[in-house]
């Protein structure tokens, strides 16, 4: 019985994906005791893994390595290890179309691969952030289709992840994880399993309240977000208030209230997906979310604000933009990471870049992208460097930055992140005019 199985650590973990959800779930996993194999239709990822290279901040090389060489994790391309998984955890990406809706390619893709080779006993988990009812609206029809009966014969769970890339005080042994399975037995036997090797698990009355509770919190993050950014560009309209000085000051009330800070806009793979995924799901209910799809708007929007404010600091300080050269610092979506998914920097490069003359970045986590089929790359951060740029636009606050010197050397920075806490008049930043 997979119970057992669990018990004795004998139970074969699959994980479908080896980003940056799936592989600090493998490491974790695999330093309980558990065999871990992995599938991932990248190669090249699949040949870091195996020889213990990490690109994921969260799972260092080291750890990865030894793992590797213990025999506790393997990587592969081939969906055919499913058969001898006893529980496999659904970890791909669940995007967005052009049209802001719902893409479970991934999700129907690995759902089909695991109805192959299904089996009874098995536990199937599907990690992936998505709308209520996928689990048992769209991947339970999949695997009935063997014949097979959830609860009975194979077991499946919702269980968000909630990994915050780059976060030093809470991972997945100090975060509680929630889960919510398609019956009784399947929430049962998930909890088990993740009790096994993570802390507090806190299991729910379905895996629809886990979908949602997953979106409730995503939405929450980018309803707050958005609320401070129009605060922001209130107080710029305004002038003589700075949105920074507000914010630490309603702080300082013990109660009912949560700092959340203005920026550049919305990052990562899940903050500024979610809303969509909840208003399209909302929509089949006659619901319109208006004010989570108006949050989503204003984030967008803040690149756009970005740009705008760098063009008029730079003909305030008498450069014609056309022939500005300007300097991006920080390309990742968040401070400290190497993760430039969906990163409000990058629209920011993408808007401002026909607008002036020459555009470069530099991040000490990012060493190139791929733009517009085009690879550009991260160029050093000297004096040297600094001196060549009428504008330096900061828009990742990394902690490697030498804030003082990055100041002393620019002409002119718009800092979007409150990073430079020395004033100067060459430095503009946003929501302060």
């Amino acid at each position: 019985m997979l119970k057992n199985l669990i018990k004795k650590k004998k139970a074969k973990i699959g994980i479908i994906g080896l980003g940056y959800v799936g592989l600090p779930l493998a490491a974790e996993i695999a330093k309980k005791g558990f065999t871990v194999i992995g599938i991932d239709i990248d190669r090249k990822q699949v040949r870091r893994v195996n020889r213990g290279y990490s690109v994921v901040n969260d799972v260092d090389s080291q750890t990865l390595k030894m793992l590797v060489k213990s025999g506790k994790i393997e990587a592969t391309t081939s969906p055919r290890v499913l058969k001898t998984c006893d529980i496999i955890l659904i970890c791909v990406p669940t995007p967005v179309n052009v049209n802001k809706e719902p893409d479970l390619g991934p999700v129907i893709k690995s759902t089909r691969e695991i109805k192959r080779t299904l089996r009874r006993g098995q536990l199937v988990i599907l990690k992936s952030t998505t709308y209520p009812e996928t689990t048992e609206g769209v991947i339970l029809p999949i695997l009935h289709e063997t014949g097979l009966k959830v609860g009975r014969d194979f077991y499946l769970a919702f269980c968000p992840e909630r990994i915050d890339p780059g976060n030093k005080k809470y991972g997945l042994m100090n975060t509680p994880t929630v889960i919510g399975g398609v019956t009784k037995n399947c929430t049962t036997l998930a909890t088990q399993f993740y009790r096994e090797f993570t802390g507090k698990v806190y299991p729910v009355s379905s895996a629809k309240v886990a979908e949602m509770t997953k979106l409730l919190e995503n939405t929450f993050r980018n309803v707050n977000i958005a609320l401070v950014n129009e605060f922001a560009q209130l107080c710029e309209r305004m002038g003589g208030i700075d949105v920074w000085e507000v914010i630490e000051a309603a702080k300082t009330k013990p109660f009912g209230f949560m700092p959340f800070y203005p920026g550049p806009g919305v990052g990562g793979h899940c903050i500024p997906i979610d809303p969509y995924y909840l208003s399209w799901k909302a929509r089949e209910y006659d619901f319109h979310t208006v004010f989570i799809e108006l949050s989503a708007r204003v984030n967008e929007e803040m690149p756009y604000f970005v740009v705008n404010k760098t063009i008029d600091a730079l003909s305030a300080s008498g450069m014609c933009p056309r022939k500005a050269k300007v300097l991006i610092l920080g390309m990742a979506f968040k401070k400290d990471i190497s993760d430039s998914r969906d990163s409000p920097a990058i629209k920011v490069y993408q808007i401002i870049k026909p607008r002036i003359a020459v555009l470069k970045y530099n991040d000490p986590f990012v060493s190139q992208l791929s733009l517009e089929n085009k690879i550009i790359r991260s160029v050093r951060l000297n004096a040297r460097e600094l001196k060549k740029y009428d504008a330096v636009l900061l828009l990742t606050d990394h902690s490697v930055y030498d804030y003082n010197f990055i100041v002393k050397h620019s002409r002119l920075i718009v800092d979007t992140r409150n990073a430079i806490k020395k004033r100067s008049s060459r430095v503009k930043r946003l929501g302060s005019r």
